[in-house]
């Protein structure tokens, strides 16, 4: 299986590896089959741009990292309810939060790293929660890295979730973040380092950021490692960039908008390259990135012309050097 633009998406030759779902969350068309034309537009006009399909090039390829699409549209649905009751001025399904978020952390600690489903895989209105459900699942991974409690990891992902809930309150970038804080101090249930990760999640390290212009240690760890995740998340699932880039764009922010900490713990948590993405090496041979073994970074590949496994973590003289379409 493997992650295509709509664009790409052949039905001749491609069949869905994952469902996809309407705004309502029920399964529009189911995994295992392909879509006719007509579908396709109404598709798009959806404005899903990413599906996750098997053809003979990505065969074999399992992504067994990547989390299951029943829980991670359960998480979504509860952090949509959580912002829809913000708007209303009510009290937060906080039960139903900290249900997901363990949820999550078991996914997260069960495997070696963790693969997005793109939250361009996903309706124009479910967005948003998608982003919050994805920002957590990095931050968890990164937490590890750093080696969080599991109390430590649940007041994070609360933090995560509901970092940009404030938005229900105001449409002004710059007021937000206090407006999220407020909003989730509110609730005795929830730590008071949850509802930073709403108040600090736009302060930079060098002091350029918002609402307060902190920097250096008077920012916490926890809204710094929203702050990458976020950032991580926006870039790959807007197409902005490729992983690899968005991690060479994120090392480029270090020190200025990020904890050098922080940085290098997310560095060592996410993968430069996706499986199923289609890959030149120094070789000048074609391949397919096929799963993640050693080296997050050095993936095993599988050569397109001989069908031969490289596990470029053991063969350091072979680099990968373009990404193909």
């Amino acid at each position: 299986m493997r992650f295509i633009q709509i664009e790409e998406y052949d039905h001749h030759t491609m069949q869905l590896a994952r469902p996809i779902y309407d705004r309502m969350k029920r399964v529009l068309l189911a995994a295992g089959r392909t879509i006719h034309p007509k579908y396709l537009e109404r598709i798009k006009q959806m404005n899903i741009s990413t599906l996750i399909v098997e053809d003979a090039e990505s065969h074999g390829i399992t992504m067994e990292e990547l989390l299951d699409m029943p829980t991670w549209m359960d998480a979504i649905e509860v952090v949509q309810k959580a912002y829809e009751l913000a708007k209303q001025n009510k009290q937060l399904n906080v039960f139903d939060l900290q249900v997901a978020i363990n949820k999550i952390i078991f996914e997260v600690t069960r495997r070696k790293t963790i693969f997005l489903i793109p939250s361009s895989s996903v309706t124009e209105e479910l967005k948003p929660y998608a982003h919050a459900v994805n920002v957590t699942l990095l931050a968890l991974q990164t937490s590890k890295q750093l080696g969080y409690t599991n109390s430590q990891q649940r007041d994070l992902a609360m933090g995560t979730m509901l970092h940009d809930i404030g938005k229900m309150r105001t449409n002004d970038i710059s007021l937000h973040p206090e407006q999220g804080f407020q909003l989730i101090r509110k609730n005795r249930e929830i730590s008071l380092l949850s509802a930073h990760v709403a108040f600090q999640h736009h302060e930079h390290f060098d002091g350029t950021g918002l609402p307060r212009k902190l920097s250096g240690a008077d920012i916490l760890e926890f809204p710094q490692i929203c702050a990458v995740s976020d950032f991580y998340e926006h870039l790959t699932s807007n197409g902005e960039a490729l992983p690899h880039l968005a991690l060479e764009m994120i090392m480029a922010k270090n020190s200025l908008d990020y904890n050098p900490k922080v940085v290098q713990a997310f560095i060592d948590s996410v993968p430069s390259y996706i499986p199923g993405t289609k890959v030149r090496l120094s070789s000048g041979e074609e391949a397919i990135v096929i799963r993640i073994e050693n080296n997050l970074h050095r993936p095993v590949v599988r050569i397109k012309n001989t069908g031969a496994e490289v596990d470029l973590s053991e063969n350091v003289s072979i680099l990968i050097s373009e990404i193909l379409q």
